[in-house]
């Protein structure tokens, strides 16, 4: 590879007073800008890293088996990011390069923004006021860019954005606390956002199946799904849905047939399209469905169900599994709140092989069940390491992830203590999800030492004679709140927790492999940093991991991996940077034919440039020999093309690149050039890769 010239040695010189170096987590060193608790200082209020020139090494995985569900968004369309429930990203995250969390303030909703997923067209969707919308997450303060909220239109309830989903055509599909399910068309033909959301479907889910089962229903309309037949399933329920209660519940679904018919202004016969199927009484789900081509999961407080649409509701089968009931905290406990649900916490989580969940024993057990037969597979007791007088209660969705060769990993987490004391009564109607109604006000003001600790990776092996879990690892002081999440692009698992020493919250990044703490990231000691259960969402465009908190501000986490090393007090706009996977078929196919791609893709728009412009693109986890790589850029038609060596230079290589170290990639880009994306005077996009030449 060239050398520098003499004219990037003098901008080194330039630089060394000016820009932060990347580093090592272990000896990070955390700037707070006064600014992060009002959310001033111009686009969102930052606190940056200072590290040396180390970050984490790409350790990237197989993507997630998890099959795309015909009629769901493209994106991660649910909280759970999927139809599996996989909690699981092939989206980049962070990595530690110069790392940075900014922040976006609230001034609307009570909490900064939960319950995220997305659209088509990557718009971030979330709850407002009651209602659901579509949100800048970027800007200083965070921006509605159109929403349906009914007490706007004196509409007395609630959208239930936990268990809401976008589909196939970019509608948002919602269950409400009056127990209907609403479909909202929220863009235009072109895709821009429209201000008001219009109301294409409402339906009485309640209202109908007590028409149909001719029996008052006792439970409200928990959550929903579209199986990948495009019928639109429900059931009922909430947390602490006690057996011996005997309140009524159902499941069902409402036909691809009947939804189409109504979308297009046709009436459709709901007697004869919209199907029930009666619980148990006392039986009821306590969180989401799950769907896969096998059909639609769905697990009580009581039994797992695999149901299929047919001539009606079809039972697959019906799996019963024990529980030791709702736990709450003990007289002389430290925690004042308990358990969420009576019986398993968790979601159901999905392989095309098999269904995974939590009961709710003493100890906890993992479950896999067969996913056609309903036999149990495997099942193992989980966070037993814990002292003997310490609860266990795993109430957020487990992660799974399949990523091939027959094994199946599964991360569960202690969340014991969340739970408020008043979910025990009979009066309590948890299907209403709150924060006032569901979690424990003392731990919403005094932090993680109110909830209990805990964290296992159990991995389910297939063998000659059936499945069988092994302990990976365990970690005894991880207090969990913000569904840890699990990137296949980085191959690192990622939290945000809080420091029971300092006090302080931050991110927290641990090796998927050993469980180990590869990297944290502070954020405050402030107590209302607590993320209060709200689960952290990744952005994306590769570069953005968001964590809501409880001083209405919403930190992000992202990496300075782009800069202008010819206007060092420029900084480029973090928010219109990226990363993504680049598949070596895809990249060939694509123009780079007998090469293989050694880097992420990296994208950066640059504005108010004045005709060539160089960036320098930092890059971590290169291995091999330098002379072997070409750098790539991508043209306006989607191809990729070898950029000449006189433009580009690969600074701080020697004779063998270190995965974990630092490089940089100088590249010129000519404003309007054939590397130039963005059609605009005066400013620059370009997608940059490095390559293994053939």
């Amino acid at each position: 590879m060239k050398k520098r010239s003499k004219r990037w040695k003098f901008v080194s010189l330039l630089l060394a007073g000016t820009m932060l170096l990347c580093g090592c987590a272990q000896e990070q060193k955390t700037i707070v800008d006064d600014s992060a608790a009002d959310g001033s200082g111009g686009k969102g209020a930052s606190i940056q890293a200072e590290q040396d020139n180390h970050a984490l090494a790409v350790r990237k995985l197989p993507r997630k088996a998890a099959k795309k569900n015909p009629w769901t968004a493209d994106n991660e369309s649910n909280i759970h990011n999927d139809s599996y429930n996989s909690d699981v990203t092939d989206a980049v995250l962070p990595l530690g390069i110069n790392p940075e969390v900014n922040t976006a303030y609230e001034k609307v909703n009570k909490n900064a923004p939960p319950a995220i997923f997305y659209d088509e067209y990557g718009h971030a969707v979330c709850p407002l006021m009651g209602g659901i919308a579509i949100r800048d997450m970027n800007e200083a303060e965070v921006t509605t860019l159109g929403c349906y909220v009914p007490a706007e239109h004196d509409e007395n309830y609630a959208i239930q954005s936990s268990y809401s989903f976008v589909d196939h055509e970019n509608h948002i599909v919602c269950p409400t606390s009056n127990n209907h399910v609403i479909i909202f068309r929220s863009l235009d033909e072109k895709g821009n956002v429209l201000p008001e959301f219009e109301k294409l479907l409402d339906i009485d889910v309640k209202g109908e199946a007590e028409k149909a089962l001719g029996k008052k229903l006792e439970q409200n309309l928990l959550s929903i799904t579209c199986d990948f037949d495009g019928n639109l399933w429900f059931v009922t329920g909430g947390f602490r849905i006690y057996p011996d209660r005997k309140q009524a519940g159902m499941a069902g679904y409402i036909s691809q047939n009947a939804i189409q018919a109504m979308l297009s202004g046709k009436d459709a016969d709901l007697e004869k399209e919209m199907h029930f199927y009666e619980l148990e009484p006392g039986e009821g789900a306590e969180n989401g469905i799950a769907s896969s081509e096998e059909g639609t999961v769905i697990l009580t407080n009581l039994a797992c169900y695999l149901f299929r649409a047919g001539d009606g509701v079809q039972m697959a089968w019906r799996t019963e599994y024990d529980s030791s009931g709702a736990k709450d905290s003990r007289e002389d406990a430290q925690t004042t709140g308990g358990g969420l649900a009576w019986g398993g916490g968790a979601s159901p989580s999905l392989t095309d092989d098999l269904v995974c969940f939590t009961d709710n024993q003493e100890p906890v057990n993992l479950i896999a069940l067969d996913i056609g037969t309903g036999k149990k597979a495997a099942s193992m007791p989980v966070l037993d390491e814990l002292p003997e007088d310490m609860p266990v209660s795993v109430e957020n969705s487990i992660i799974v992830y399949d990523g091939g060769e027959d094994v199946t990993s599964v991360i569960v987490c202690n969340w014991f203590g969340a739970g408020s004391a008043g979910l025990a009564s009979e009066e309590s109607d948890s299907s209403i999800q709150t924060f006032e109604n569901i979690y424990d006000a003392n731990w919403i003001a005094k932090g993680n030492e109110m909830i209990m600790p805990g964290m296992e990776r159990v991995d389910v092996v297939k063998t000659a004679d059936g499945y069988e879990m092994k302990s990976v690892w365990f970690r005894d002081d991880i207090r969990d709140t913000s569904m840890f999440k699990l990137s296949t692009a980085t191959g690192y698992l990622y939290g945000y927790i809080q420091d029971m020493k300092s006090g302080m919250w931050q991110y927290i990044v641990l090796d998927y492999e050993t469980g180990e703490t590869v990297l944290t990231v502070d954020v405050s000691d402030k107590p209302g940093y607590n993320n209060m259960a709200i689960g952290m969402f990744s952005g994306q465009d590769g570069n953005s991991l968001y964590c809501p908190t409880g001083y209405q501000e919403l930190v992000r986490l992202q990496d300075r991996f782009v800069y202008l090393p010819e206007s060092p007090y420029r900084q480029v706009d973090l928010d219109r940077t990226g990363r993504e996977v680049i598949d070596e078929e895809s990249f060939q196919e694509n123009g780079g034919k007998g090469a293989a791609p050694a880097s992420y893709l990296h994208t950066a728009e640059i504005e108010n440039v004045h005709q060539n412009t160089t960036a320098a693109f930092r890059m971590t986890g290169l291995t091999g020999n330098p002379k072997e790589l070409a750098l790539y850029a991508r043209d306006g038609e989607g191809k990729f093309s070898q950029v000449d060596e006189e433009l580009w230079i690969l600074e701080g290589a020697g004779d063998t690149l270190q995965a974990g170290q630092v490089y940089e990639v100088f590249f010129t880009c000519e404003d309007g050039g054939a590397y130039d994306l963005e059609p605009e005077e005066r400013g620059i996009k370009m997608s940059v890769l490095l390559a293994y030449k053939n």
